[in-house]
């Protein structure tokens, strides 16, 4: 996105600096024609005096008038040259103070403007429900889109209230204590949370992402240690094979536990599973990416994973305060570089950014004969901008003489995001399908890319 679109740009659009009506000054004129006058007037009193002073035997009277009237002229004309230059000087010196006068902006910028659209349709789209054995719920569904009346989800409500606590929450329409309390009412009887289509069995990736709401939100520790231990002992090779392997499901829960659980003895375990996890692309320099497993096989290099890694890598070797593994920043390290290696052009429209679909299918415990299907859509150009916006990122690339495509890239993925939003609300989908509109967590993603690169944009120096 430009700095223009956020706001930054010049406060004049033609860039010139304002200038009085009519012209100059009338006081203006008057002064520079006294000038003028005082130079003819210097050169007739040095005529005057010469012609006074001047002895008669010089010659005759002729010689004295021409001696007075070339040293009058000249007296004249160096007074005019002078007063000249200093015109000049002054002249010269106004653009430089007229440009540091601009017009105050009045009007809201582009991006509190969308702030303030999304918030509103948020406020018009919340559900409250009484429900009979868990008590009033409120919140969202998983999408703004959805037809007929909606129960308040798991999903739908944690990215809300990550909506909510990134916009500030103005005032009192929506109370994020309600939210919390809706989480923590929607948990399942055994533990944890799940996702709509899963039924009743809880899964590390829905529980690690409300847990993370509800830590930012303030949840109280104990409380949440609690459902971090139940996740964390489910959450294994041997009882959720497919959610290991899933680079998808692993990013998530590391990125959940960061924020709920940064103590937690099983974060550097999953660190270390998705460092190893990354494959080399022998289209881009034989770098280090991602695909969407972790595991054998581990499918085409993938962006939208490349990016979640490089993601969940950063924020680990950040939080975990411990000193990272060479082959674990090696790994994050190549993966920010085969992003930036990325030839498509435009980068707004680049093969890169493209929106991503995959499933999840695991075996159902009650009956392995059948499988739970969770179909999860990715907003890659989001995913792109959290992931060069690490600071890991831009240490890559300045360390490697990169910040041109690092910046091109990162301006093309904002511009990509804001293109996909109307009045701060972010669809799924072409106009004409039947595919899932205005889902929350598009929404989120969208508002947290574009509220992230605008700090990052911010210089009141200039």
């Amino acid at each position: 996105m430009s700095q223009q679109q956020l706001g930054r740009g010049p406060l004049r659009s033609d860039g010139e600096p304002p200038v009085p009506p009519g012209g100059a000054s009338e006081t203006a004129r008057f002064v520079g024609w006294l000038g003028n006058l005082g130079c003819a007037a210097a050169g007739y009193a040095v005529f005057q005096f010469l012609f006074g002073v001047l002895p008669g035997s010089i010659g005759s009277e002729a010689a004295k008038y021409l001696i007075a009237g070339v040293s009058g002229v000249g007296t004249g004309v160096a007074a005019w040259l002078a007063a000249a230059l200093v015109r000049a000087r002054a002249a010269a010196a106004v653009p430089a103070t007229r440009t540091a006068v601009v017009v105050a902006r009045t009007e809201a910028g582009p991006l509190p403007r969308l702030f303030a659209a999304a918030y509103a349709t948020l406020t018009e789209k919340v559900t409250v429900v009484d429900d009979p054995a868990r008590g009033r719920l409120t919140g969202w569904s998983h999408s703004l889109g959805e037809s007929g009346p909606s129960r308040p989800t798991s999903v739908g409500t944690a990215y809300g209230l990550h909506i909510m606590l990134d916009l500030g929450a103005p005032e009192g329409r929506l109370r994020t204590g309600d939210l919390v309390e809706t989480l923590w009412r929607l948990r399942l009887p055994g533990g944890g949370w799940s996702a709509r289509s899963q039924g009743a069995e809880a899964r590390p990736e829905v529980t690690a992402l409300v847990l993370g709401a509800l830590a930012r939100a303030g949840a109280s520790g104990d409380r949440l240690a609690e459902e971090v231990a139940r996740c964390t002992a489910d959450f294994t090779h041997e009882l959720d094979r497919v959610g290991r392997e899933s680079t998808h499901v692993v990013t998530t829960v590391l990125r959940g536990l960061l924020r709920a659980a940064p103590d937690s003895a099983v974060l550097p375990v999953l660190r270390e599973a998705l460092a190893d996890g990354a494959i080399s692309d022998p289209r881009r320099e034989h770098l280090r990416c991602w695909g969407y497993r972790l595991d054998r096989p581990y499918g085409l290099p993938s962006p939208l994973h490349t990016a979640q890694a490089v993601v969940a890598l950063d924020r680990a070797a950040r939080v975990l305060g411990e000193d990272e593994d060479e082959v674990v920043r090696a790994a994050r390290e190549d993966g920010v570089r085969w992003l930036l290696a990325c030839a498509d052009a435009p980068h707004h429209r680049c093969q890169d950014l493209r929106n991503l679909r995959e499933e999840v299918r695991r075996p159902r415990t009650d009956d392995p004969s059948r499988h739970e299907v969770l179909n999860v859509r990715h907003f890659t150009a989001s995913w792109m901008i959290r992931a060069l916006m690490t600071s890991g990122a831009r240490e890559v690339a300045v360390q490697d003489g990169l910040e041109e495509a690092w910046r091109e890239r990162l301006d093309g993925a904002a511009a990509a995001v804001w293109a996909g939003q109307t009045d701060g609300i972010w669809s799924w989908g072409r106009p004409d399908s039947s595919e899932l509109r205005q889902p929350m967590w598009m929404t989120y993603q969208g508002l947290s890319a574009l509220r992230a690169h605008a700090v990052w944009m911010y210089r009141p120096e200039e």
